[in-house]
Order: structure tokens, then sequence, then C-alpha cells
């Protein structure tokens, strides 16, 4: 089984980046084809690893196209959220510190129910070893949707 394969396997043939399937049987020239992104983030030298692990699947043009920059996770149109938290610094300061932090606001409880369900989703693939869980609180006249690390044993 070739390395590909390991991590294609991993990953549950899911580019990390955008979230899409990727095909395993697609040619690694093509734009949508698999490719093994080596470095997801940057290294901490107090942790050893970052939140995502070593390596990820990712489309060739996803892997590319982010190149030296790191890349944004976009939140789907259809979620009615404001100010949304960019997920990749979310999940390094949520894997470094712990705790819990406001990711979005939304103008009401549906909204940040299905922004909340999303984000657990979501973040099953992006950082699979930060257990997480979403929530939604009223406060304001918003509702305000917040991760919080699962305690680690």
């Amino acid at each position: 089984m070739s390395q590909l394969d390991d991590v294609g396997d991993q990953d549950g043939w899911r580019c990390w980046v955008c979230d899409e399937p990727v095909d395993p049987n697609a040619s690694v020239n093509d734009d949508r084809g698999p490719s093994v992104d080596a470095r997801t983030a940057k290294p901490r030298a107090k942790v050893g690893r970052d939140f995502a692990g070593a390596e990820r699947l990712a489309h060739r043009a996803c892997n590319t196209k982010k190149g030296a920059v790191t890349p944004v996770i976009a939140w789907p149109d259809d979620l009615m959220v404001i100010e949304p938290a960019p997920l990749l610094t979310v999940a390094e300061r949520l894997f470094r510190k712990g705790g819990r932090e406001i990711v979005a606001r939304c103008p009401d409880r549906g909204d940040a129910e299905a922004a909340a369900k999303w984000l657990e989703d979501r973040f099953s693939r992006l950082a699979p070893d930060l257990p997480v869980t979403a929530s939604s609180d009223s406060g304001g006249g918003q509702y305000l949707v917040a991760l919080t690390v699962a305690r680690r044993r």
C-alpha cells in the first residue's frame, strides 16, 4: 500500500481543506486528484505536533493553492453566521490551550444550532485529534456559537 493510500484511508478520502470527496482513482496530475499535504500547520515547539497530524489528504489544486499561505477553511454559504472565526486559527489555539472559544454569532436559535452541528461534524475531520463539542447560547439578543475542548484523558 502506498503513502497516498494510507493517508487517503486515514482521512476517509476527503480533502482536509475543502471537505469535498477525493477520488482515489483520479490522476495525481488532475486538479481534483489526490495529493498528500505533508505540513498542514506551523509546528509548535511546545506541543511537538499540530492539531491535524503530520500528513493529510488534499485535492492537488487545494494543496497547490494554499502553498506557503495558511488556507482558509470556508464556512458553508447556507449558514447564517455573523463574524465567523477563522477555523484553522481556532483549531490551533484550542489544541494548544484547550478551553472554550466563541466562533460565531447568529441571529436566531435555529441558525446557531445548525452552525454548532456543522462545526462538530467539520472539526471531526479537520482536527481529528481535537475532541470538541459545539454549543449555542443566547446572549444580548443573539446566539453565540462556541467550541469547547473535551477533557483529554
